[in-house]
C-alpha cells in the first residue's frame, strides 16, 4: 500500500511542476520573442515481482512478467522555438526574425547571449543596443544627424542624413543558429545562453543558408496560446486531484485493516 503512497506523491508533484510551468507560460505571454516552455516526464524503475517468459509449467512459459512501476519523474524542460505573431510597430528599429535564427548580443563581460527580442534602441554613443543595454553584435552605430534608418531582409542597415537625405550604408546585421536552440540555457532579460547541448553558433546572413529574414518595423510576440495553456492548466489540475484520491483511496485502505486487525 506504501508504494501507492509514494507513487501518487510523485504524481502530485509532477501536476504542481505543470501548474509552474504554464503559470510562467502565462506571464509571458507578452514577452517578445518568447518562447513557451513544456515539460517532458519519464516513469520511474519497475519492480520486478515476475519476469517474463519464466517457467510456469513444463515446457510452457508466461506470455508476460509481473511488475509495479513507482511513479513518474520529470526529464526536462523543453523549449518551443514556433514562430510567434507578427507585431506592425512601425518603428524603425524594431526588428524580427522570419524564420531561424537569433541576434546575437554582447554582454558587458564581453559573453556573448542570444535573444529573439528585436526591440533595438540607440544609446548615447550610438549603438545599437537591447532594452537592458546590451550591445547588438556586430557593433553598429547611428550617426546623431540620422534623419531615418532602413534595414533589409538581409540586415543591411542603411542610414539616411544631412538635408539632402543622403544614403550611407552602415553594415549589417547578421544572425546565428544553433544545431539544437531547444538546448540554449535561458538568463531572463529574453537572453539565451550556449550549452553543450546546444552546439556552436553558426553566424550568417539574413536570408541565406536556412537562415530567417528580418522585418524592419515589426516585433515577433510570445508564441505562447492562452487557450492551449489554460486547457493544459485544467488537465493538470484534474490530474493532481486524481493522485490525491488514489493517496486517500490508499489511506482508507489501510484503516480499514487496522479495523479488521484491531478486531
Amino acid at each position: 500500500m506504501m508504494r501507492a503512497f509514494s507513487a501518487a506523491a510523485t504524481g502530485m508533484n509532477a501536476q504542481q511542476l505543470i501548474v509552474d510551468t504554464i503559470a510562467n507560460n502565462l506571464a509571458n505571454i507578452n514577452t517578445v520573442g518568447f518562447k513557451r516552455t513544456q515539460v517532458d516526464f519519464q516513469d520511474l524503475v519497475y519492480l520486478q515481482m515476475a519476469e517474463a517468459g519464466r517457467e510456469v509449467a513444463a515446457g510452457i512459459q508466461a506470455p508476460s512478467g509481473l511488475e509495479i512501476g513507482c511513479g513518474v519523474r520529470p526529464a526536462s524542460t523543453l523549449k518551443i522555438h514556433t514562430q510567434g505573431e507578427a507585431e506592425n510597430t512601425g518603428r524603425n528599429l524594431d526588428l524580427m526574425i522570419e524564420g531561424d535564427g537569433f541576434f546575437k548580443i554582447s554582454l558587458p563581460s564581453g559573453e556573448a547571449r542570444y535573444t529573439r527580442d528585436g526591440s533595438i534602441r540607440v544609446n548615447a554613443k550610438g549603438n545599437l543596443v537591447t532594452s537592458s543595454g546590451y550591445l547588438v553584435e556586430p557593433a553598429l552605430t547611428i550617426p546623431n544627424n540620422t534623419r531615418a534608418v532602413s534595414i533589409g531582409q538581409d540586415g543591411t542597415v542603411t542610414i539616411f542624413s544631412g538635408t539632402n537625405n543622403t544614403a550611407t550604408n552602415a553594415g549589417q546585421i547578421t544572425l546565428v543558429r544553433f544545431a539544437n536552440p531547444s538546448g540554449l540555457r535561458a538568463e531572463g532579460e529574453n537572453l539565451l545562453a550556449e550549452t553543450p547541448a546546444s552546439g556552436t553558433p553558426v553566424t550568417g546572413t539574413p536570408g541565406q543558408d536556412g537562415m530567417g529574414n528580418i522585418r524592419q518595423g515589426f516585433l515577433e510576440r510570445s508564441n505562447v496560446q492562452m487557450v492551449q495553456e489554460l486547457v493544459n492548466l485544467i488537465t493538470a489540475q484534474r490530474a493532481y486531484e486524481i493522485n490525491s484520491r488514489a493517496i486517500r483511496a490508499g489511506d482508507d485502505m489501510l484503516t480499514t485493516a487496522n479495523r479488521l486487525v484491531g478486531g
